[in-house]
């Protein structure tokens, strides 16, 4: 059975953790297996959506604010951006082919640094933006055992997923990241009793209006 490759230390993965107030994911080969419909579409698994709500919901915990969210991807989806307004992410840039800039948009949008982010990602598009993040996880597949040498080899990742986009990686992925930042088992716990800080985070979370920004192709 394959598991989850941590690159560093726990210490130093820990340490990076810490740091982290944002989050940021591609969205094709991360939410999904990267296969699109006719319309240019593809679109995403509910088992990611709640791993991925229950990091933003750690992150809440962590540091008491609503971390800032976003989805950054070079197609024009669909399903990508209904995702974001159902989850009440803060943005979403769609049709940057150059990432760096929907980046650097998202960082002074937000008041962030590179390294107080989280990226998961999944290829090449995304390693200039993963070179700058503080924390890496990089949705690994079969198909791509090289390029995920290649990107270990630059130092662009700090986790690796056992899991593709379409086997859950991005639940994986996020699962890695909330054993990093505090404690696992107390996330998991307060969102299955619906506690009230839960509730503080979900409202604090609905209340946000994403940005849906497009980039020129």
């Amino acid at each position: 059975m394959h598991q989850t490759r941590y690159l560093h230390s726990q210490e130093e993965l820990q340490r990076r953790a810490k740091n982290i107030r944002a989050v940021l994911f591609d969205w094709d080969g991360v939410f999904n297996d990267g296969w699109k419909d006719i319309d240019g579409g593809s679109p995403f698994s509910e088992v990611g959506s709640m791993g991925v709500n229950m990091l933003r919901f750690a992150l809440w915990l962590t540091n008491g604010v609503n971390p800032p969210a976003a989805v950054i991807t070079g197609q024009i989806n669909p399903h990508a951006e209904n995702f974001v307004k159902r989850e009440r992410f803060h943005a979403i840039y769609m049709g940057y082919i150059n990432k760096p800039d929907a980046f650097g948009q998202f960082l002074r949008d937000n008041e962030l640094k590179p390294e107080e982010v989280a990226f998961v990602f999944d290829d090449a598009i995304d390693l200039p933006v993963a070179k700058q993040c503080g924390l890496r996880v990089l949705i690994g597949r079969p198909a791509g055992q090289l390029f995920a040498e290649h990107v270990i080899a630059r130092g662009d990742a700090d986790i690796v997923t056992a899991n593709s986009g379409g086997e859950n990686g991005l639940r994986e992925a996020t699962e890695a990241v909330i054993g990093l930042i505090g404690d696992f088992a107390d996330v998991f716990d307060q969102r299955a009793a619906f506690t009230e800080p839960y509730q503080r985070y979900l409202q604090e979370r609905n209340a946000t209006e994403p940005r849906v920004e497009k980039g020129k192709r």
